[in-house]
């Protein structure tokens, strides 16, 4: 399997940040909360919004009232 790495620092994949996107996760804070990508450096934050990408979250609404949002994430591989 070829392994796509978004955060070098932490050794984060594409396909992680996508789990946790598809879990809920809609911003790159969210993302850093999940995995902690985007936290050391920040080179990764412009390819995790990327791949969050401009659309729709559903949970969004319950984000901005500060409700959780994320389900529990099992650890890095």
């Amino acid at each position: 399997m070829n392994r796509v790495f978004v955060c070098s620092c932490f050794g984060v994949t594409e396909e992680q940040v996508k789990g946790h996107a598809e879990a809920g996760a809609c911003t790159p804070r969210q993302i850093a909360s999940a995995c902690k990508a985007g936290t050391d450096c920040g080179g990764c934050v412009r390819r995790i919004q990327a791949l969050l990408g401009r659309g729709s979250c559903p949970r969004r609404q319950l984000a901005d009232q500060g409700e959780p949002v994320l389900a529990e994430f099992p650890e890095a591989a």
